[in-house]
């Protein structure tokens, strides 16, 4: 008899932690992963070529450990990222600054919220050789969207 109500009771508290449980969000399928991925990065594209770099920034994520490796060099932070790219790019000079694209060479999904897009970026410039490498982007799913959590770029 003690056994049933022990039972009993252990069922009637499982059931109870499932109904206060939040909701887990839908899976997303990775076809549409991608889409919103690259969609995020679009924009963060079309900002780098309209000479806005708050936009072509908003694809990273502001957590505080969003990480930028580009050389020798890591990067940790939105802020620290955009002082970077302001010492290294006049974003109010065309010319200078380029025409960037990303090209998506492989997308993977790394979990329900993170996904890996590895593409290769080239940056057309009016005078002078184009610049042209490969980057590894992880991507988290946050409340605004996909951000990027890390950034690898050659």
């Amino acid at each position: 008899m003690i056994r049933r109500s022990f039972v009993a009771a252990l069922a009637a508290l499982a059931l109870s932690a499932c109904q206060t449980m939040p909701a887990v969000p839908a899976a997303v399928s990775v076809q549409a992963a991608q889409a919103a991925v690259e969609a995020a990065l679009a924009d963060s594209v079309a900002g780098w070529n309209a000479g806005d770099m708050d936009r072509f920034l908003g694809v990273y994520s502001a957590d505080p450990q969003t990480s930028y490796v580009g050389g020798k060099d890591m990067i940790r932070g939105k802020a620290a990222l955009a002082r970077s790219y302001e010492q290294g790019y006049d974003f109010s000079n065309d010319a200078a600054r380029g025409t960037l694209s990303i090209e998506t060479v492989d997308f993977r999904r790394l979990g329900p919220d993170h996904a890996l897009l590895i593409g290769r970026y080239t940056v057309d410039l009016a005078e002078g050789e184009d610049a042209t490498g490969l980057t590894s982007l992880v991507f988290e799913r946050e409340p605004g969207g996909w951000k990027i959590i890390a950034d690898h770029s050659s």
